[in-house]
């Protein structure tokens, strides 16, 4: 073979890789995505894109919740109407018959983002969301999101929601995370999925900011949403933001299009932050601490709303969740402005529970607490909590106001309420009992504090790092 034959047979083989090259990149252009080398791999794709599939599906609770329920899910922009259909729980198939299910269509909103702080791609998204109303109370309905044939691939799944019976007196169940935070999909998966096993008739469940840690990251938001899968589109959840979900003063954009919250707060805002609930005998406050920490001139306001919902409040008990903790736990940390604001008002209107985060430790008790040491403590005053559910630990300074502390623990806190008593449970991931008590109130408002018998010993964080 001569040279000249050797290097035509070159040049036409350089040719032929290079036409492959190029057409298997026009084949991946026309799957209508851009592949990203950050993100190539299959389960960041999911976590981030959204497809004609309906996912990051979730059901919050409305202010009218025994005959109410709000819901959210995403799609890709293609999908420009989407439905929520709706029927009574059957023992059979017989919901799939014709005119069974009902058909709501739900409100749509086009939204981009580009999380350039962690090299995020732009995302392009449909959020679809609508509260379904007129529902019977203590009835099983199940309902699923999507568009298309019935039998079509963008429909969900059918999740059930059991509704709360409208009799105040009857007994209900929440479970309460502190932050979440890092790590999400990894470490705390297992807390949530943990919680719901423990609990699968839970009424709800409560989270106190911090639920991710770049307020923008989609990637972030979508392990969320991950780590809690069906348990989120099955169980109603309410949440407050912390300081992970605002970046320089303003809170995350994906705030509003993937949940909805109650629209009840103060005039200045309209960001399903600041909120109440009556649920059953419970009132349920949501005040964004993080918004009052860092708008200062809309503090007064904050305020007066919260001191016209508790003045107002006619429910036997009384619950505050926040971010920022009125009793800071960690090291070198007080929101003085914060509790000089709210603890007069949490002592005037005795204020049972404050459920708390951020300071990645847990905590409880209350202020007055010479009894340190008791089991039953008459006429005590509202009791503080702050937990943590995610991986990211602090260490706490051991203080006269507290019963039961903790470092280097995740935990979740199963709550159950009565006519005449809380019940409060905080458990690790291996489901043993880490902090209880149970707070009972009479008619006359007097309360007696009950401290239960923990499974584990004191833990904090020196004793498993190496020195």
């Amino acid at each position: 073979m001569n040279y000249n034959k050797i290097t035509l047979i070159l040049v036409l083989f350089i040719v032929s890789l290079l036409t492959g090259t190029s057409q298997t990149t026009n084949n991946d252009e026309d799957h209508g995505h851009t592949h990203y080398k950050n993100y190539s791999d299959v389960i960041d794709h999911k976590l981030i894109f959204p497809s004609e599939v309906p996912d990051r599906i979730i059901i919050n609770l409305t202010t009218d919740p025994s005959h109410s329920f709000a819901v959210n899910w995403r799609t890709e922009q293609s999908v420009d109407s989407a439905y929520v259909e709706i029927a009574l729980e059957t023992h059979g198939p017989e919901l799939r018959l014709p005119g069974v299910a009902k058909s709501i269509l739900a409100s749509t909103e086009f939204f981009e983002n580009e999380n350039i702080r962690d090299n995020e791609p732009l995302v392009k998204a449909a959020y679809h969301s609508t509260v379904v109303n007129n529902l019977q109370p203590g009835k099983t309905y199940v309902y699923r999101v999507g568009y298309g044939a019935p039998n079509a691939s963008t429909w969900s799944e059918w999740f059930q929601i059991k509704m709360p019976n409208e009799n105040k007196d009857e007994s209900f169940s929440f479970i309460y995370f502190g932050d979440a935070q890092n790590d999400v999909k990894s470490m705390w998966s297992r807390v949530i999925r943990k919680s719901y096993k423990m609990v699968p008739n839970v009424d709800f469940m409560l989270h106190a900011g911090d639920l991710i840690n770049h307020s923008e990251s989609n990637r972030e938001w979508g392990e969320w949403f991950y780590a809690g899968g069906y348990i989120h589109a099955t169980v109603p959840s309410v949440m407050t933001p912390g300081n992970h979900e605002y970046s320089n003063g303003q809170l995350s954009k994906l705030w509003k299009p993937q949940f909805n919250l109650p629209e009840n707060g103060p005039e200045f805002e309209n960001m399903e932050t600041y909120y109440s609930i009556e649920y059953q005998n419970m009132n349920l406050i949501s005040f964004d601490a993080e918004h009052f920490d860092e708008h200062p001139n809309t503090r007064k306001q904050a305020t007066a709303w919260l001191e016209s919902v508790l003045s107002k409040n006619k429910s036997k008990w009384t619950t505050i969740f926040l971010h920022l903790p009125i009793f800071s736990t960690a090291k070198g940390r007080d929101n003085t402005e914060l509790r000089n604001a709210l603890k007069p008002l949490i002592d005037k209107y005795k204020v049972d529970l404050v459920l708390q985060g951020h300071d990645h430790t847990y905590a409880r008790g209350h202020e007055s607490n010479e009894e340190n040491g008791k089991t039953v403590i008459s006429d005590v005053g509202t009791i503080y909590t702050v937990s943590v559910s995610g991986p990211k630990m602090y260490e706490s300074q051991d203080q006269e106001w507290m019963v039961r502390r903790g470092e280097f623990t995740q935990l979740f806190q199963v709550i159950t309420v009565n006519e005449n008593s809380i019940k409060y449970q905080a458990f690790t991931p291996l489901g043993s009992l880490y902090d209880s008590f149970e707070l009972q109130k009479d008619d006359k408002g007097n309360k007696k504090l009950i401290n239960g018998e923990n499974e584990l010993f004191l833990r904090l964080k020196q004793d498993f790092l190496k020195k």
